[in-house]
């Protein structure tokens, strides 16, 4: 949580134990405490060693508390849950079941919907494993991309992006095509980028408090229209040749 976050967004452990007294009357602050230590919350502290927590903290707790009581779960299990949700995925339903990539931000036409875009792709973050199964691709198909540069793992793990190209490249491969017949896609997106940064650019140089904020919104707009201009252009260009 960042420093900037107002005082009155942090909650102390007495104000977290009321707030979860009405769903849960049996927890206690050394439940909390006990939560604590095992590490499926982590609060922040003042410089006086109090505790500060979060709305996302307090959640974390119901999530925990409410998997206890209802699901009758082990706190090892409730802990490969968090995991989860802390890299963009859905727990699973059933025991020994793996995580699940949410469902898809994508329209009935295929287009990423503008909650996609707004979206940050690094709120998923997937196992090399993970992203083939996701995606439906082989290695060796991942492989490919990545000698390619058409996808590349961020650290030790993959993005949104990365399970989004690598999804697109399995689905195109029933038709015969291979990575390396997709590199003029690569280039394609690397001039639309550079065209939309000059857009976004004098922007973010902008003194005001919202200058920031206003050029990632002018970026995403103009990063959907990209897409569905691409998209009309493709379409357009098929069916003057049929």
């Amino acid at each position: 949580m960042s420093a900037t976050v107002p005082a009155r967004a942090y909650m102390s452990i007495g104000d977290v134990l009321a707030r979860l007294r009405p769903d849960f009357p049996d927890v206690t602050i050394s439940k909390i405490r006990f939560l604590e230590s095992e590490g499926l919350v982590e609060p922040q502290r003042t410089a006086s060693g109090y505790r500060k927590f979060t709305h996302e903290d307090l959640q974390r707790l119901r999530y925990v508390l409410a998997a206890q009581r209802d699901q009758y779960l082990p706190l090892k299990v409730i802990r490969e849950h968090l995991d989860a949700m802390d890299r963009g995925l859905q727990p699973p339903d059933t025991p020994g079941a793996r995580p699940r990539v949410p469902v898809s931000l994508v329209a009935e036409d295929g287009l990423p919907t503008a909650e996609a875009f707004a979206r940050d792709p690094s709120e998923l973050r997937l196992s090399r494993q993970e992203l083939l199964v996701a995606a439906g691709a082989s290695e060796q198909q991942l492989s490919e991309l990545e000698s390619y540069g058409l996808v590349h793992a961020r650290g030790n793990h993959y993005d949104g992006d990365a399970l989004a190209v690598t999804k697109v490249v399995a689905e195109m491969a029933v038709f015969g095509l291979e990575p390396r017949h997709l590199r003029a896609y690569r280039a394609a997106a690397d001039r639309e980028v550079g065209l939309v940064e000059q857009v976004v650019a004098p922007l973010r140089r902008g003194r005001g408090a919202d200058a920031a904020g206003r050029a990632d919104e002018v970026q995403r707009e103009l990063a959907a229209l990209s897409v569905r201009l691409h998209a009309a252009l493709v379409k357009s260009g098929l069916a003057s040749r049929a």
